[in-house]
């Protein structure tokens, strides 16, 4: 009852508001009328010709009811008028057009003559009337906001970077929210045309090297990037001015983020570190990837983490036969299910919960589902907890991989692709150490099983993954910090998350067996530089407002990762970012003979488990060794 009473209201309200513009509107054509006639006749009542006072009125009735047609055709009675844009100016000036039109024919049809300069000055008026009726309550809204603003000591001064469709969009976003307490004050773009012009009342006071003075000359205290579309250097350019302004930054996403969307003041998101990494996102060919996927079944483990999750989304969208996802832990998992389900309602689904550690229960998975394609991203990779835990590094990440690939090559899986990591380059921590000897068991297995295409991805440190540096500096500058860095020296190459797995894609692409696969990640950043420019990022000043300190390398970390060693060497692919490492021969009996032995080590909890894969990683350095 509540709910038919509101919905009765509701369309009371919007019936009156039509049938006071259908009264206005007939009130405002015997008025334009009335007025062309008037200023024709020199602004005199008694210059008016009564004989076409009489003339037009024998028509009034007819040019109402057309005209209200005509109106209600251009939606004149449909709009929403208090976010009246160029889109319903451009109807009203049509509607009326029109209607002049009609008039001007209909009285030429019954041999009603007028004045010429009546039909002119009659569409003059009725256009007058018409959109006056329409934007007036817009311009009082627009109006009273911008008064309120002017008082409104809580308001934000604000600019935009860049004077395209994109920043117009956003001004006129603004100027319809009541909510929004944003007031751009200035405009920049590199266009040196639009300099010195307004967009939509708002200065463009100059180009990129005009922002610090435009800051401090309008009280800057928030900026908007309105570039979707600009280039990776352009924008590590535009961040490099702007963290040093002292401005909180949010910057819109991608044009192919938005190109079904209206651009708002919702679609800016807060500026991260990836944005500062200086160079393109690394592209993969998706029709290769689509076509070894397409009408497989693909099995990815870890599916839940991270990069799993989005291999997981990355192939749903390539229409695999069946993708199966196996993980230990459920939560993630679940949240993946729900989402795939939802995105994908034709997906054939299985989502399986286990251990890879679990032999019979990764046989069975193989058994029962013959996966064509593996992506092996399942594995232990906290460098300090498994520093503590070296045993179970060891049995989860070796032998997690050992169970996985002996499965795929008896069943006769077509690819697998292990997920490793450049900690694997002359490890200094057990985690490192552990999938070095991963990407030997899958080197080895090639060799072994031939007819599965075994091969491993390697790249450096992810964004915004799971338990990565980012998310923690994040959270340290949201709680007023401090923020903590290892050691000032520390630096560490970076890529994004749908680069990582486009990598990974790729790679089984161009899998023909034993490769290990290495992503050119541009130059390294150093993380004391990161968590500095996230700082000033998000408007603070470092060491001032949010203080960093500095905790000391933990447990097996080094200050400089390496991607590939030195007797590796590299050969080029298809793709110029992506390289090939070339396998470093070892003996395959001992090593899987060595296997053994390190598998009782680990499943005894025995202390010297270090020593042990020493003997088999020996540019494994620890301390103590």
């Amino acid at each position: 009852m509540v709910y038919k009473l509101k919905d009765f209201f509701d369309n009371t309200g919007k019936t009156t508001r039509v049938a006071l513009l259908l009264i206005y509107d007939i009130m405002a054509v015997c008025l334009a009328e009335f007025m062309a006639l008037f200023t024709r006749f020199e602004f005199s009542f008694q210059g008016v010709n009564n004989v076409y006072l009489e003339l037009a009125g024998r028509y009034t009735l007819i040019n109402i009811i057309t005209t209200l047609i005509i109106y209600a055709l251009f939606k004149l009675y449909s709009s929403l008028w208090r976010y009246a844009s160029v889109r319903e100016m451009l109807n009203v000036v049509a509607a009326c057009m029109v209607s002049a039109f009609v008039q001007s024919f209909g009285m030429h049809m019954l041999r009603i003559t007028m004045p010429r300069s009546y039909y002119i000055l009659y569409l003059f008026f009725l256009l007058a009337f018409t959109a006056f009726s329409r934007f007036f309550y817009r311009g009082v809204r627009v109006a009273r906001r911008s008064f309120l603003m002017e008082r409104d000591r809580n308001v934000i001064p604000t600019m935009i970077i860049g004077a395209g469709d994109s920043a117009y969009s956003l001004l006129k976003d603004m100027s319809n929210s009541p909510v929004v307490r944003n007031r751009v004050v200035c405009v920049t773009d590199e266009d040196q045309r639009k300099i010195g012009n307004n967009i939509l009342g708002v200065p463009i006071v100059g180009n990129d090297s005009k922002i610090p003075w435009a800051v401090e000359q309008y009280h800057v205290k928030e900026i908007f990037i309105a570039i979707p579309h600009m280039s990776a250097q352009r924008k590590k350019e535009i961040l490099e001015i702007c963290k040093n302004t002292g401005c909180t930054l949010r910057i819109l996403p991608s044009m192919a983020q938005i190109v079904n969307d209206e651009v708002k003041v919702s679609n800016l998101r807060e500026v991260g570190i990836e944005d500062l990494l200086g160079r393109e996102p690394v592209k993969t060919n998706l029709d290769e990837v689509m076509q070894y996927i397409s009408n497989r079944i693909v099995l990815v483990t870890g599916g839940g983490g991270s990069i799993g999750s989005e291999l997981c989304r990355q192939i749903a969208a390539h229409h695999p036969r069946q993708l199966i996802i196996f993980d230990i832990y459920e939560n993630t998992t679940y949240d993946l299910q729900l989402e795939l389900k939802k995105e994908y309602p034709g997906l054939k689904l299985v989502v399986l919960i286990g251990s890879v550690r679990n032999t019979h229960r990764v046989d069975t998975i193989f058994e029962e589902y013959k996966p064509d394609i593996v992506f092996h991203a399942a594995a232990h990779k906290h460098v300090p907890l498994m520093e503590d835990s070296p045993n179970e590094a060891i049995k989860n990440n070796v032998f997690g991989t050992y169970n996985v690939a002996k499965a795929a090559a008896v069943h006769g899986t077509k690819r697998m692709v292990l997920i490793s990591t450049d900690k694997a380059v002359n490890p200094t921590n057990i985690m490192g150490a552990s999938k070095r000897i991963c990407e030997m068991v899958i080197q080895g297995m090639y060799r072994q099983y031939p007819t599965t295409n075994f091969v491993a991805v390697r790249f450096g440190n992810v964004l915004g993954s799971n338990g990565s540096v980012i998310p923690l500096f994040k959270k340290q500058i949201a709680e007023g910090g401090p923020v903590t860095v290892t050691d000032k020296n520390i630096i560490r190459y970076f890529m994004t998350i749908p680069e990582a797995v486009s990598l990974v894609l790729q790679a089984g692409a161009y899998a023909k067996g034993g490769e290990i696969f290495v992503l050119d990640m541009g130059e390294p950043v150093r993380i004391d530089d990161m968590a500095r420019n996230l700082i000033k990022l998000s408007g603070y000043e470092p060491d001032v407002d949010i203080p960093i300190v500095y905790t000391g390398l933990r447990p097996g970390e080094k200050l400089f990762e390496e991607c590939l060693r030195e007797e590796e060497g590299l050969a080029k692919t298809e793709n110029n970012l992506i390289f090939i490492g070339k396998p470093i021969e070892f003996d395959e009996k001992q090593f899987f003979d060595q296997l053994v032995d390190l598998k009782k080590t680990a499943y005894d909890d025995d202390p010297d488990m270090k020593r042990v894969v020493k003997d088999l990683v020996p540019s494994y350095q620890y301390p103590g060794k």
